[in-house]
């Protein structure tokens, strides 16, 4: 059986700045992160950017709904001047907080998190989302930025799993998984013709290769979403026209890129509504051997869990 692979680049920083998929975006570039919380639900986050010390009021979302057409997702209500927009008064110096050790689960990129006194927890993230795609190192300040992200949560988060394998007769590697959250997929209702989410119920799911043909460490492969209505993904490392699909290049540089198979991977998945970003490492494969019946008992075993995700967009085998 073939196995389709649905690539999708995103337009960039640019295009994104403005959406919130996933733990909701504060600022770039922030140091010094601190939270603070009270009894009404609200945070107050202190850092320094741009050579300022900012304040910024939260409130009004906490964790996702389920997709629903037309409807909308969790989403933070902002004030940047550390509440004098909502209460027209330096709220900022009399907030208090009720903010307690923070006890929850691990997540990447964490810089400040605490556990509030109705047992829901508050997190900061910062992490390089805005990556070029294809292994480029960052040409621009913005697409170099840390992004400062909130969430607010209680109970369990999203859950991403994956799987490799091979395809076309074992010459390409692939990359396969499922976001869900709640035990059920996690997914929007549509993407620009260059796969970024249309509405706030779809996520990016971040692609990092290590060690590939782009150079030492880290650096991004791809992004994409998953799939209407099971949350599946599937990937595979080709090589790619930079000047196609929507992809961020450097001036000048428009070769061929890829495949950018590594020795090992990371997914960085936004997580629904605002809850915090999560994220997995993947080992990576080695070239496939037809004569190994470790290899072939391994690509059959990675299709039968493939396969009964139920995606009709993904389909395995090495043919």
């Amino acid at each position: 059986m073939k196995f389709p692979v649905f690539l999708v680049a995103i337009l960039g920083a640019v295009f994104l700045a403005d959406s919130a998929f996933g733990a909701q975006l504060i600022d770039r570039n922030a140091t010094g992160v601190k939270i603070a919380v009270n009894t009404k639900g609200e945070a107050l986050v202190t850092y320094h950017a741009a050579g300022r010390l900012k304040r910024v009021l939260l409130w009004g979302a906490m964790g996702a709904k389920v997709p629903t057409r037309g409807g909308k997702q969790e989403k933070f209500k902002l004030d940047y001047s550390g509440g004098y927009g909502k209460y027209r008064n330096n709220y900022w110096k009399t907030f208090g907080t009720t903010c307690g050790q923070y006890d929850g689960p691990a997540i990447p990129n964490m810089v400040a998190a605490c556990r509030a006194a109705d047992g829901t927890y508050w997190a900061a993230q910062s992490w390089q989302q805005p990556l070029p795609n294809l292994g480029y190192a960052p040409w621009t300040a913005a697409l170099a930025a840390n992004w400062l992200e909130i969430s607010h949560w209680t109970g369990d988060l999203a859950k991403l799993e994956f799987g490799t394998s091979w395809v076309y007769s074992g010459r390409f590697q692939t990359l396969f998984g499922r976001l869900t959250y709640g035990g059920s997929g996690v997914y929007g209702f549509g993407t620009t013709r260059y796969g970024a989410p249309t509405d706030g119920f779809g996520t990016l799911i971040y692609l990092d290769t290590y060690n590939s043909m782009y150079g030492s460490g880290w650096r991004r492969e791809n992004s994409f979403v998953s799939h209407n209505p099971t949350g599946v993904f599937c990937y595979g490392f080709f090589t790619f026209d930079p000047t196609k699909g929507g992809y961020q290049h450097p001036p000048g540089q428009t070769s061929m890129r890829g495949p950018g198979t590594g020795t090992q991977y990371r997914l960085t998945a936004s997580g629904p509504g605002v809850t915090p970003n999560i994220a997995v490492i993947v080992p990576g494969l080695h070239p496939f051997d037809k004569n190994n019946p470790a290899d072939v008992d391994y690509e059959r075993q990675q299709s039968a869990v493939l396969a009964s995700w139920g995606d009709k967009q993904c389909r395995a085998g090495l043919s």
